[in-house]
């Protein structure tokens, strides 16, 4: 026998318990709370191009676009980004108050953390419209009017009442946006004030994906078999539309190339796709982990979403 034999086994992994995790994630939302008025000296923005040429949607060397049509590309897919966010944030704030107001029996830690949440997107879609108002962007969105903009509010409506749907959709909501902003904030040329937002959003938006990856397997149980049927097929349909609407065609009809065609053609491009699969394969991964999808058996609507395999795994 060996010493090797004699030596106690490797303890476990610690597993923090969800009650844990919420009185942690409490207790950070009540000590840091940021006000997006002190913050930030919102003058600051420069008045020239703020995101740079490789961040943009597309690529504007193949569109033969001008250093000021550029510059115009860059304020108006920024503005359009938050517009999405304030919609976003205020469609999750109606969803966690209308489960709060519903509910048969209030859960204190899990209600108190959702007002937390509520609080800081509020905070945070105030912040957003302060630097909207600073870009004054000249585009107007079609995709919140008509047809698209009736589909849009049948979406949302249908949300608010399905809390597990709704968490799917809340991991949407920060993960897309988390990859867009770090890739920002990370880049030199991007300007200093949207560097500071999207490091002061990220920074919260960690703790409500933490939140949201805590609940959804909690309410797997008690999701209905039909939710469980769209979480598996059509909600993943929905993430690809509100991604793609994060860019909406009057962004390029503002700088003189055709909305629609632009939009399509820019939607289907590799530069697109590419950040697509990156910044959804975590909610698939989230997903998957709460049981509501199985390895072996990802749907074909996740697999084009994520790029993926059966397994969840890159394709290659």
């Amino acid at each position: 026998m060996t010493i090797t034999d004699l030596a106690p086994p490797s303890p476990a992994p610690e597993t923090v318990a969800p009650e844990k995790k919420l009185d942690r994630l409490n207790t950070v939302s009540a000590t840091r709370v940021r006000e997006p008025e002190d913050e930030f000296d919102w003058a600051s923005l420069g008045t020239g191009q703020i995101v740079p040429d490789e961040l943009l949607s597309i690529d504007p060397e193949k569109y033969g676009l001008t250093a000021s049509q550029r510059a115009q590309l860059a304020r108006e897919e920024t503005a359009a980004l938050l517009e999405t966010g304030v919609r976003f944030e205020s469609m999750l704030m109606a969803g966690f108050c209308i489960q709060l107001a519903e509910q048969r029996r209030i859960d204190i830690s899990r209600g108190t953390y959702m007002l937390h949440e509520v609080g800081e997107e509020s905070r945070h879609s105030r912040a957003f419209l302060r630097l909207y108002e600073q870009i004054d962007p000249q585009a107007d969105n079609p995709l919140v009017q008509g047809v698209p903009g009736l589909g849009r509010r049948l979406v949302q409506r249908l949300l608010v009442h399905r809390p597990a749907l709704l968490l799917v959709f809340v991991l949407a909501g920060e993960e897309i946006p988390d990859l867009i902003q770090k890739r920002a904030a990370d880049h030199p040329d991007t300007d200093p004030l949207i560097v500071q937002l999207n490091r002061y959003h990220r920074q919260e938006e960690a703790r409500h994906l933490a939140y949201a990856k805590l609940r959804l397997p909690e309410l797997r149980d008690e999701t209905s078999r039909f939710d469980r049927f769209r979480i598996r097929h059509s909600v993943p349909v929905g993430i690809s539309q509100l991604f793609m609407g994060l860019i909406h065609p009057g962004v390029y009809a503002a700088v003189g190339l055709p909305g629609w065609r632009t939009w399509l053609r820019a939607s289907r491009s590799r530069r697109r796709l590419q950040l697509r699969y990156e910044a959804c394969r975590p909610i698939l991964h989230a997903v998957m982990d709460a049981g509501f999808v199985r390895p072996g058996r990802v749907p074909r609507a996740w697999r084009r979403l994520c790029g993926v395999d059966k397994d969840g795994q890159p394709n290659r």
